[in-house]
């Protein structure tokens, strides 16, 4: 590596024993459960997701109770839930679904342009709202917005990618900006180019982060020689490196609090 280059390597009781003209056999050895027929709408009131949110509120949703709200409305033989079983049982959770590509969404039953549109609406609208929740606080001051917004940013990216969060003297964000992309396993970095971006910013402390596409949110060798390398560089300019986190599935691992800065 020359050139100044671094590289980063539940089912409700049954009640009567027909609904919508379906036969429910009930007995100590058997019980047929209905919901995967009936709409949503004659689902007992505490088991229907809209009603079970205005209740408990959104965090007490399962996955695809959250995803059926969005998607509204079934198809003939599945519930709204049913297909949102599908669709999470075929991308693996609700990131694999979010960051699905088109084609295999639209694929799926039930599923189709309009919402994947949709899907896509709803989070560039969570990352903005973070993105505001981080512009109007102290990086310092508000530690989970940064890390939810990094981890919202970058955890789904196919390949790798550093990112730098730009801070003024109040640690106040001066500006977020992709500065380098890579490939599946590594990302080719320039602390010539960083400290550059630094200067152009009058930034007085940068936060670092980067992706880890396998998931595995662990910093390797190279990404601690790495930050070691540029905490050396933005010194010399007066600029303090504040963290660097590692993104990975669902997790963003902080260099300040393992305590490697």
């Amino acid at each position: 590596m020359g050139n100044g280059e671094w590289r980063m390597e539940k089912n409700p009781p049954v009640n009567g024993e027909r609904h919508r003209g379906v036969n429910v056999v009930t007995s100590h050895e058997s019980l047929v459960t209905i919901h995967a027929v009936m709409a949503i709408t004659d689902w007992p009131l505490d088991d229907r997701p809209r009603e079970k949110l205005l209740r408990k509120g959104a965090g007490a949703l399962s996955d695809a109770e959250l995803v059926a709200i969005f998607l509204r409305t079934g198809v003939r033989g599945k519930s709204a839930v049913d297909l949102a079983r599908a669709a999470l049982a075929r991308f693996g959770s609700l990131s694999g679904l979010f960051a699905a590509e088109a084609s295999a969404v639209t694929a799926v039953s039930g599923l189709g342009a309009a919402k994947y549109v949709q899907l896509q609406a709803v989070l560039e609208m969570a990352r903005r709202a973070l993105r505001e929740k981080l512009d109007r606080g102290s990086a310092l001051s508000s530690p989970q917005a940064v890390r939810d917004y990094l981890r919202l940013a970058l955890q789904d990216r196919p390949h790798e990618v550093f990112v730098a969060v730009f801070l003024d003297a109040q640690n106040r964000v001066l500006a977020v900006e992709e500065l380098f992309r890579g490939t599946l396993t590594q990302t080719s970095v320039y602390p010539r180019e960083v400290v550059k971006r630094a200067l152009a910013h009058n930034a007085a402390a940068l936060i670092f982060a980067h992706n880890h596409p396998s998931g595995i949110a662990e910093p390797s060798r190279s990404d601690e020689a790495l930050t070691g390398a540029l905490r050396q560089a933005l010194a010399l300019v007066d600029v303090k490196v504040l963290d660097h986190f590692v993104i990975g599935a669902g997790a963003a691992m902080s260099f300040a609090e393992r305590g490697l800065l």
